[in-house]
C-alpha cells in the first residue's frame, strides 16, 4: 500500500495509479477508455417575468444568469404549460422548476406547491437549498415518513412549498384530503423531481398516484401545473404524459457547461483456482466486490474523495468493511473515513452520514443506488460503479455524480461476472454514443389499477366523470370486476367502497410492510428488509450485515414481520436456492416463424426458498447445503417466451439428452440480457426452461416481470425479441471459458444450481431462433 496523498489525484494520474495496482498481472484490466469532453455552458437573460427578488436573492448566491434550459422549461411552466426538463446530471434541473414555483409563491401569497421525490434523501437536499435562500413567506418543510407527528399539522397550515414522496401522498394527504382542502385548492405547482425513477409496477402506481392528487385538487378548486425532472431518458414527454396523464412538453436541450470525464470499463483478472473435485486447476474471475474494495481504498490513499455505488445492500457493506480494513492496515485510523450508505438504515444513521459526507469528513462511501438521485454531492472526485445498475440512464446519473464543480472526473464501471457485464465491458458501442432507454410504466396494469380504484373510491365516490382519468375502458372493466367481487357498491352517484378501513396498497409491490431486524440480545432494531427479499436475505440461518457488523439470523417470523439475529463472525457466506413452477394462463399475441413460436402473454408462477448454501467466504468453496421449510409464493404475471421443434434442435445438431442444459443456458443469458433493452434490472424478471412443457408441448424457454400482472419488461422483450437474443448470442460467443460460466450462462439466483447447462448448445438454439426471427 501507498502512503495517502495530501491532494486528490487528476482522472488521468488516478486510473494510472489504480491500474498500476494490477500490472504484475501481465493483463490490463481495462478494455476500453471513453473521454466524454467538457462542453461550454449557453447562459441566457433572466425571464421578465422572474420575481426581481428571487432573482437578486439568486444573484447573491452566486447564479448570475440561468442556463438555456433552465430558463426554457420554467417559461413552458409559467405559462402553464406542464413540462418535463430531462437532462444529464449536474445540469440544474432544479432552478428549472424552482424559478416558476418560488416566484409564484413570492407574487401570490395565498399560493402553495408540492414538491414529490422518490428519495427522503432527495427532499431533504432540496429543503436545504431552499431553506439557504431565506426567503420571507415560503416556508418550506418536508412531509414524509420521518416528520414527527406533532410537526404535521404544523406543515400541513403553515408551508407553502411541502416537500414529499408518492408513498406520503398514497398513505397520509390523500385519504385525509379534507384536511388538506385549503392547501389543495390554492396548489399552483407539482414538482415531480426525478420522474425517471417511477418505472416498472412502482411507476404504474405512482401514476396512479398523481390522478388521485390531480382529483382530490379538483374537487377544491385547484388545477396545478405539473412541472417535472429526469435524468436524460429516450421519449421523455412520452414518459412524462404517461406518468401524470396529461399532454407534457420535454425541454431535453442542455445548456450547462460540463467537465470532462474519463470513462474507463474495468474487468476483474481471472485467477487460478482448483475446481470442485479438487482434479483441474481453473480460472475464475476475481469477484466486483473485491476488486471494488480495493479500487476504493487505492482511491482513498491517493486523497481522492470517492463514492462507488453497489447494487446490493449486503454489497454495500461488504466493500465498506473491505476498504475499512485496507486502509487502517496502510494508515491507522483512516478507516474511519469510509462508510456504508444504504436504505433500511434508521434515520439519524442517514442523517449523520449525510452530514459527514458533505462536510469531507467522510472521503469515501460504498453506496447502493440511494444516492444515485440528484443529491447535491460537493466536491467527488470519482465514481466507482461496481456491476453494470441495468440501464444507461442509471450508469450516467451514477456517473454524474463526480465532477459537480466542473472539473475533470472520473467514473469506471467495475464488470461483475455476468452475461450483461461482460458483454458491455467487450462491446463498449453499446454504452457510449447510444440514446437511453424509454421508462417503462403501465398504469393500465389490472394489479396496479384495480388497488388503486379501491383507494380512489376511499376518498371520495368513483363518478362518471373520473373514468377518462384512470384509463376509460381499462377503468371500466376494472370497477366492474371490483364490483362484482364486493370490494366497491355501485350506486347511481358512482362507486363506493365498501369496508370501513382505508385499502392495504403497497406502492412498491413489495407484498406488504418491511420485516424488521431486531438484534435479539439487545431488543435493538438494526433496519429493515421488504418483504420479498426477506425470505433469501433473512432466512434461519443467513448471513446479515448492517454497517459493517455481521450477523446471523436465529428466526424469521413473517406473521409478525420480525427478523431475530445476533452478532456473530463466520467464515461463510449464505444464498438461498429456490424453485419455480410455471404454467400458461393466456397467450396475447405470437408469432409463427416455422419451427420457432414467439409468444406474449399471461402466466401463473409459484415458487418457494428451499435451502441455502453456505460458502467460505475466502474460496467460495460450497460448505454445506441446508434445507428451508418457507411458504410457497405464487404470481400472476406476463411472460416472453419462445419454443423450438425437437426436430430443428436436432437438425442443429444438438441431442436429445443436451435439450434441458441447451435450453438452460440460453435462458440464464437471455435474463442476464434483457436489461440492455429494457429498463429493468436481472432481479425484476425470473426465467423457466424445460425440454417439453406441458402447455406448449415443446422444448420451451420463459422470461417472465417478477411483479404481479407484470411491469412492461416482457413486452419490451417482446417488441424487440431478435436485437435480444443476438446481443444473448454474442455475450455467450465471446465469453473465453470452456463450459460456461458466471460471465455467460451460469445465474447467481439459479434455484438448479446452475445445473445442467450446455454451453455450445445454447448457441445452436439462439441461432435456430434467431434464423427463423428472420
Amino acid at each position: 500500500m501507498q502512503a495517502v496523498t495530501s491532494t486528490a489525484l487528476d482522472p488521468a494520474e488516478l486510473l494510472h495509479r489504480l491500474r498500476a495496482r494490477t500490472a504484475q498481472s501481465g493483463e490490463s484490466p481495462i478494455t476500453h477508455i471513453e473521454q466524454v469532453p467538457a462542453r461550454e455552458g449557453r447562459p441566457v437573460d433572466w425571464p421578465s417575468w422572474v420575481s426581481p427578488a428571487l432573482i437578486d436573492t439568486l444573484a447573491a448566491h452566486g447564479v448570475e444568469r440561468p442556463w438555456s434550459h433552465q430558463a426554457a422549461a420554467a417559461t413552458l411552466a409559467n405559462s402553464g404549460t406542464h413540462a418535463v426538463l430531462a437532462t444529464g446530471t449536474a445540469s440544474g434541473k432544479s432552478l428549472g422548476y424552482q424559478l416558476p414555483v418560488l416566484t409564484r409563491l413570492l407574487t401570490d401569497e395565498r399560493a402553495t406547491a408540492l414538491y414529490i421525490s422518490p428519495a427522503k434523501a432527495l427532499a431533504a437536499d432540496q429543503l436545504r437549498a431552499v431553506t439557504r435562500l431565506g426567503l420571507d413567506g415560503i416556508r418550506p418543510a418536508t412531509y414524509d415518513g420521518d416528520t414527527a407527528r406533532e410537526e404535521r399539522d404544523w406543515v400541513r397550515q403553515n408551508s407553502r412549498l411541502i416537500l414529499t414522496n408518492p408513498d406520503m401522498l398514497h398513505h397520509s394527504l390523500l385519504p385525509g384530503h379534507q384536511r388538506w382542502a385549503q392547501f389543495l385548492r390554492r396548489l399552483s405547482y407539482v414538482v415531480i423531481d426525478e420522474c425517471h425513477a417511477y418505472r416498472g409496477v412502482f411507476g404504474s402506481h405512482v401514476a396512479h398516484v398523481v390522478r388521485r392528487l390531480r382529483r382530490a385538487a379538483a374537487r377544491y378548486g385547484g388545477s396545478p401545473t405539473f412541472v417535472l425532472a429526469s435524468a436524460t431518458s429516450g421519449d421523455p414527454g412520452l414518459t412524462a404524459s404517461r406518468l401524470v396523464g396529461l399532454p407534457v412538453s420535454p425541454v431535453t436541450e442542455d445548456g450547462s457547461p460540463r467537465g470532462a470525464v474519463t470513462f474507463a470499463l474495468w474487468e476483474p483478472p481471472l485467477l487460478p483456482d482448483i475446481s470442485d473435485d479438487g482434479s483441474d486447476m481453473i480460472q475464475v474471475r476475481r469477484s466486483a466486490l473485491s476488486e471494488t474494495a480495493d479500487l476504493l481504498t487505492d482511491s482513498v490513499l491517493a486523497g481522492t474523495r470517492t463514492l462507488a455505488f453497489i447494487r446490493s445492500r449486503r454489497g454495500a457493506e461488504v466493500v465498506a468493511s473491505i476498504a475499512r480494513r485496507s486502509l487502517n492496515d496502510a494508515v491507522p485510523g483512516l478507516g474511519s473515513r469510509v462508510a456504508a450508505y444504504r436504505a433500511g438504515y434508521l434515520r439519524d444513521d442517514r442523517r449523520a452520514i449525510e452530514r459527514s459526507l458533505l462536510s469531507g469528513e467522510l472521503l469515501a462511501l460504498a453506496s447502493t443506488n440511494a444516492l444515485e438521485l440528484g443529491v447535491d454531492l460537493v466536491g467527488l472526485d470519482a465514481v466507482l460503479i461496481c456491476g453494470y445498475p441495468g440501464t444507461r440512464a442509471s450508469l450516467w446519473q451514477q456517473a454524474g455524480r463526480a465532477g459537480r464543480a466542473g472539473g475533470e472526473a472520473l467514473a469506471v464501471l467495475i464488470a461483475r461476472d455476468d452475461p450483461l457485464d461482460t458483454y458491455l465491458v467487450h462491446h463498449p458501442s453499446a454504452l457510449f454514443g447510444r440514446p437511453v432507454e424509454a421508462t417503462v410504466l403501465d398504469p393500465s396494469n389490472p394489479y396496479v389499477l384495480g388497488p388503486q380504484l379501491c383507494c380512489a373510491a376511499s376518498e371520495a365516490p368513483i363518478t362518471l366523470a373520473d373514468l377518462p382519468l384512470f384509463g376509460g375502458d381499462a377503468a371500466q372493466a376494472a370497477l366492474d370486476g371490483l364490483t362484482a367481487s364486493g370490494a366497491l357498491r355501485k350506486r347511481p352517484s358512482g362507486w363506493y367502497w365498501t369496508h370501513r378501513g382505508r385499502p392495504e396498497v403497497d406502492l412498491r409491490g413489495t407484498g406488504g410492510g418491511p420485516v424488521q431486524v431486531v438484534e435479539a440480545p439487545t431488543g435493538r432494531l438494526l433496519g429493515t428488509v421488504d418483504p420479498e427479499s426477506s425470505h433469501s436475505m433473512l432466512h434461519t440461518g443467513a448471513v446479515y450485515l448492517h454497517q459493517g457488523v455481521t450477523y446471523v439470523v436465529d428466526d424469521l417470523d413473517l406473521e409478525d414481520a420480525i427478523a431475530l439475529v445476533h452478532p456473530e463472525e463466520p467464515e461463510w457466506t449464505t444464498q438461498a436456492r429456490d424453485v419455480i413452477d410455471l404454467s400458461v394462463v393466456s397467450v396475447r399475441s405470437y408469432v409463427d416463424a416455422g419451427p420457432v413460436g414467439l409468444f406474449l402473454g399471461e402466466v401463473d408462477v409459484t415458487s418457494q426458498v428451499v435451502s441455502y448454501q453456505r460458502r467460505r467466504i475466502a474460496t467460495g468453496e460450497v460448505i454445506d447445503t441446508r434445507p428451508l421449510d418457507l411458504p410457497i409464493r405464487e404470481l400472476r404475471t406476463v411472460a416472453v417466451w419462445f419454443t423450438v421443434s425437437p426436430r430443428a434442435l436436432e437438425a442443429a445438431g444438438i441431442s436429445p439428452a443436451d435439450f434441458p442444459g441447451a435450453l438452460h443456458a440460453a435462458e440464464h443469458a437471455g435474463i442476464g440480457l434483457l436489461p440492455l433493452i429494457a429498463t429493468c434490472d436481472r432481479w425484476d424478471i425470473g426465467g423457466l426452461s424445460t425440454a417439453n412443457h406441458i402447455d406448449t408441448e415443446a422444448p420451451t424457454v420463459f422470461v417472465y416481470d417478477g411483479h404481479p400482472g407484470g411491469a412492461g419488461f416482457a413486452e419490451r422483450a417482446y417488441e424487440s425479441a431478435s436485437e435480444w437474443l443476438r446481443a444473448t448470442r454474442s455475450a455467450i460467443v465471446s465469453c473465453v471459458c470452456e463450459s460456461g460460466c458466471p460471465s455467460c450462462v451460469q445465474s447467481p439466483k439459479c434455484g438448479n444450481g446452475n445445473n445442467p447447462l450446455h454451453k455450445p448448445g445454447a448457441v445452436q438454439v439462439l441461432d435456430v431462433v434467431l434464423q427463423a426471427l428472420a
